[in-house]
């Protein structure tokens, strides 16, 4: 079966011959149609599933809407728990009807912990004559990813070094120290207002890059360490809460560039059309809610400049209230009364207010052109249910390695091996990255990396639609 070849031949700690699937697989034929149907913790029945039946279940159609998805090649009920799952109801609902075993791999860390709440929703298994993941998915290229995950285990390369996150948080204090310093030295003049806005800017940036560390378990092995010191940086540091970052990263990461699954492409189509498929859609429906053929001019006014000022900065509170999110909203507070105690006496209120918009304009800027780069420019369509690598691959690309180029992203020039790796260790991507070539080489997929200019200025040249938007739309009747 598959399974012997893929990750029932590797469990998924990656150690040959342990797991799940492929103790239950090594007891032969005769033994596996003795005991399928059976749980060996609890002594309870289970059913026996196709993939057609686990495709029913996705969530959508009339009520009941279950929700179902396999790990392992076994099936679990998620209908009710996924209001409860840790990482938020969303993210767990886009795999429902679909196996879920590699981003279950590759998002969890104390993957025997997580198991143990996996149990009560257990229901059955894949039936002996069933595929370990659906029939559609290339058999080939799921097996050799695994392969390369267990590669990837063994080497230790989901390590972290943690005095590299220990520098990178001090050099973090140290820019943030020497931007009060600056104008307590120099005064409030032109010249130190806006270097110090500068420094400010970069220390909003650069702790954007090190939460984004926290927030995928990549720093501590222990998975509450690093929800804790996430809500420090993300929180204290920067204003933001982690809930609110969960909420919407972690979707993006499971269906990346999905329409209604990741919600960094929400915007379109109320102000951008993504995408040629999206796009052409748009035509053919005779959609317009805005001007898309002017849609990369007016991105230099409503994307990097505004995003984060004028649309961040009042969402996360309504977030926060909305949700309850009281420990986030102190942890915001924190910030907000710091930065007004140190900045008040020598600024007053209005300087502190345009100082406090300034920074958010730099820090707009850097953040809208670092993560857009490797993923507006890509594939942007409905999610249609390809295997983990194929998925990341398509939505991904990199920007070419360099001291400068790892420091200004937050290390995001390694989009690809972030995206298929995610709690790896950022220090580590260039490591993985030779491995990954490979095995795009061997399946004749495209691994795409590009000078950062180039990247910049693919995202206006995607965004022009070239000339396929503007033809689908001329031709639908939807161009004055």
């Amino acid at each position: 079966m598959e399974g012997r070849r893929g990750l029932g031949a590797r469990g998924a700690n990656g150690r040959r011959g342990s797991g799940p699937v492929f103790e239950r697989e090594e007891r032969g034929a005769g033994a596996r149609a003795a005991l399928a149907g059976r749980d060996p913790e609890r002594g309870r029945a289970l059913r026996l599933f196709t993939w057609e039946e686990i495709g029913q279940r996705s969530g959508r159609g009339p009520p009941p809407q279950e929700r179902w998805l396999v790990i392992e090649r076994k099936v679990y009920d998620i209908s009710h728990f996924c209001r409860r799952h840790p990482g938020g109801s969303r993210v767990i609902s886009h795999y429902a009807g679909q196996d879920a075993t590699d981003p279950f791999i590759a998002f969890h860390l104390d993957k025997a912990l997580v198991r143990k709440y996996m149990t009560p929703l257990l229901i059955g298994e894949l039936a002996p004559d069933q595929p370990s993941f659906e029939p559609s998915k290339n058999k080939k290229l799921v097996e050799d990813f695994r392969e390369l995950r267990a590669t990837v285990e063994k080497m230790g390369l989901l390590n972290p070094n943690h005095t590299f996150f220990i520098l990178y948080l001090c050099h973090i204090l140290v820019l943030d120290v020497a931007a009060w310093l600056t104008i307590w030295y120099f005064g409030a003049s032109t010249v130190p207002f806006l270097f110090s806005a500068v420094l400010l800017g970069t220390v909003q940036a650069q702790a954007g890059w090190l939460q984004h560390d926290f927030g995928h378990l990549s720093v501590f092995s222990k998975s509450r360490w690093n929800h804790w010191v996430h809500k420090f940086v993300i929180g204290h540091l920067k204003g933001a809460p982690a809930s609110w970052w969960n909420h919407l990263h972690f979707q993006h990461h499971a269906k990346p560039n999905c329409f209604r699954k990741d919600p960094d492409v929400n915007m379109h189509p109320l102000f951008f059309a993504l995408g040629k498929t999206l796009s052409v859609e748009l035509g053919v429906q005779k959609k317009k809610f805005m001007p898309y053929n002017h849609q990369h001019k007016y991105f230099f006014i409503i994307g990097p400049p505004a995003l984060v000022p004028l649309y961040f900065q009042w969402y996360i509170f309504y977030f926060v209230v909305q949700r309850k999110q009281w420990v986030d909203l102190a942890w915001m507070l924190t910030f907000y009364i710091r930065f007004f105690l140190t900045y008040l006496p020598l600024l007053g209120v209005k300087g502190i207010l345009g100082l406090h918009l300034l920074v958010r304009f730099i820090e707009s800027n850097w953040f809208v052109w670092i993560t857009q780069m490797n993923h507006i420019p890509m594939h942007i369509d409905y999610d249609k249910n390809v295997d983990w690598f194929s998925t990341q691959l398509q939505a991904t690309c990199n920007v070419q390695q360099s001291l400068f180029n790892d420091w200004f992203s937050g290390h995001l020039n390694f989009q690809i091996e972030h995206h298929l790796f995610p709690t790896m260790p950022r220090h580590n991507y260039w490591k993985v990255a030779p491995l990954v070539k490979s095995l795009c080489a061997k399946h004749g997929i495209e691994y795409q990396c590009k000078p950062l200019l180039t990247a910049f200025a693919d995202i206006v040249q995607s965004l022009s639609n070239l000339i396929e938007l503007k033809m689908s739309l001329l031709i639908a009747g939807g161009l004055d």
